[in-house]
This record gives structure tokens, C-alpha cells and sequence, in this order.
């Protein structure tokens, strides 16, 4: 098993990096700003659902092959790009419920809980960070190398997790007081799906 010091920094690294505002954050908050904090929350636990599958991705040596292969890490990105570009033009050009029927929810928890799986699945940048990140915590002498990595992985995935409920419920209660302001309203689908196509942008210009 990973020495107890290894574990303590690796907790704290982690827990530093996740409450560092990042695309799973923005996300996170976009949505519950405009749906609420449990939509935020579900989206959330979408980018954690997909932390899973880059951990998986990472022991069995996916990850690898895309770090690789200059082709296949450019087809997953731009994928990802378009994505989140689609997802913002969608919410640019949706109108606002009449009235103060911002009371439904534009998106279901569980679409958006979908929609964050797809968008960090298909973010090639963090299928990378794991397969580099996750090894430097790792030593043989510790044991089975794959069990390090899965419970690695765990951790992080679970302070991540804890990071965007947080973020979700702040963003939450910013989300209802807009709801009950109309001329607030009415821009709220543009700054979020603003913050979307800025997301796909910045990763379709990212470099290996």
C-alpha cells in the first residue's frame, strides 16, 4: 500500500487543485446558476462519473495510446470541443420561460448529469493528467501498482466530487435570486451558454 506521508501530500495536492476554479467547476456552476443546485450537483456528479473512466482509462493504459497518438488526441478534442460549443449556442439561443417560469428547469438532473459525463470523457487534457499525475504517487516497493492507482483515483475523484457540490450549492443560491429577477432572467441562458462556447474554445486550442 501507499506509505501514510505519500498519501497525506497526495490529499493535499489534490484538495488544492480541485478548488482551483477549472472547466469542471465552471460547469458546475453554469448549471446550477441557471437549473438550481441539484441540477449543479448531478452535473457534478457527471464530472466525477467521468474522473472514473479517465482512472480506469489510466490503469489499463488508454490513456497511454491517446498521449501517443497525435491523431487520436486531436479527434477526442475537437469532439470535445464541438460539444461544448453545441451545449452553449443551445443555451445562447433558448429563451427564457415566460414570466417567472424559471421555476422548471431548463435541463433535467439526469440530462445534465449525462452531459458532464460526456464532456470530461471527452476531454483529452484530463485523460493525460491522469495517466501523468496519478504515477508520481506510486512506488512499487508499495505493493500492487494497479490497486495504488484505482485508490488514487478514488480520492480524487471523491474531493473532486466534494469541490463542485460545493461550488453547486453556492452557484445554487445565486441561481434562485436571479430566477425571481426578469430582466436578470432574460440574460441568464447567454452568460451561460457564453461560458460553454469559451470552454470549447479554450480546449480546442489547447496544446499536447
Amino acid at each position: 500500500m501507499i506509505d501514510p506521508a505519500t498519501l497525506i501530500t497526495y490529499v493535499a495536492v489534490v484538495f488544492g487543485f480541485v478548488f482551483i476554479p477549472g472547466p469542471a467547476t465552471l460547469l458546475t456552476v453554469a448549471r446550477a446558476t441557471s437549473s438550481g443546485t441539484k441540477v449543479g450537483i448531478a452535473t457534478g456528479a457527471g464530472v466525477a462519473a467521468g474522473d472514473v473512466i479517465h482512472t480506469i482509462m489510466a490503469i489499463v493504459g488508454i490513456s497511454a495510446i491517446i498521449a501517443a497518438s497525435a491523431m487520436l488526441f486531436s479527434i477526442v478534442k475537437y469532439i470535445g470541443a464541438a460539444y461544448l460549443v453545441y451545449l452553449g449556442i443551445r443555451a445562447i439561443l433558448e429563451k427564457a420561460p415566460a414570466g417567472l417560469a424559471g421555476r422548471t428547469p431548463p435541463i433535467s438532473a439526469g440530462k445534465a448529469f449525462r452531459q458532464a459525463i460526456l464532456t470530461e470523457v471527452l476531454n483529452p487534457k484530463t485523460a493525460l493528467f491522469f495517466l501523468a499525475f496519478l504515477p508520481q504517487f506510486v512506488h512499487p516497493q508499495g505493493g500492487f501498482v494497479m490497486l495504488q492507482l484505482m485508490l488514487l483515483g478514488i480520492i480524487f475523484v471523491l474531493l473532486g466530487l466534494f469541490s463542485t457540490i460545493v461550488f453547486a450549492v453556492s452557484a445554487g443560491g445565486l441561481g434562485s435570486f436571479l430566477r425571481r429577477n426578469p430582466a436578470m432572467l432574460k440574460w441568464q441562458g447567454k452568460v451561460v451558454g457564453g461560458i460553454y462556447c469559451a470552454l470549447g474554445i479554450r480546449l480546442a486550442l489547447q496544446q499536447r
